[in-house]
């Protein structure tokens, strides 16, 4: 497989749920420590984290090693902008983006996702298509001009270009955006 960077979305301001979820404790740690770790497992030849809100205390907290930090000040404005600001610094023809929020995404699928050959791949899971994404290259131009929440899901079904889905055992893992989210992923993982 051609190499592949691994970008993280971490730099939202988290108002629905009122705290950094990113420094939510999980598993020992914190939610985006288990992102990170999903995403050094994944074997990818590097990897990118973008930073907004929180960031000072993020940096303060979360195990950053051998990852690039992209701070995004324009966070408020939607993952877009995360995106946006951290296509210049890939260095890869190919980019796997995580949410730093969705800790549960398994590795191996993930794997499985960079390695289509198409412009796009997406999670199918049994309830619906989910992240991870991965982009090729011919794709970064139009990443590098997303806007809001939710672009990366317009690009997708835009038909611009060939998607592949990856089918993936079980439901789309849970991204936790409410303290409903957050109580939802820990009685699952206690389960």
């Amino acid at each position: 497989m051609a190499p592949v960077s691994a970008l993280v979305l971490a730099a939202g301001g988290a108002r629905r749920l009122g705290e950094a979820k990113q420094l939510l404790p999980f598993r020992g740690r914190t939610l985006l420590d288990a992102t990170l770790d999903t995403a050094r497992a994944c074997g990818c030849a590097e990897l990118l984290v973008t930073l907004g809100g929180s960031a000072a205390e993020i940096r303060a907290t979360v195990d950053l090693s051998g990852v690039r930090v992209i701070e995004n000040p324009d966070f408020a404005t939607g993952c877009g902008s995360s995106i946006r600001s951290a296509v210049p610094f890939v260095t890869t023809d190919r980019l796997l983006l995580l949410l730093g929020d969705q800790p549960r995404v398994r590795p191996s699928d993930a794997r499985r996702v960079a390695a289509v050959d198409t412009p796009i791949g997406v999670c199918r899971y049994s309830e619906g298509l989910g992240h991870p994404f991965l982009f090729q290259r011919s794709v970064f131009p139009e990443l590098a001009g997303l806007h809001g929440d939710k672009a990366v899901w317009k690009l997708l079904h835009s038909g611009r270009f060939a998607v592949t889905e990856v089918p993936v055992d079980g439901p789309v893992p849970i991204d936790v955006d409410t303290r409903e989210d957050y109580r939802r992923l820990l009685a699952q993982d206690a389960s």
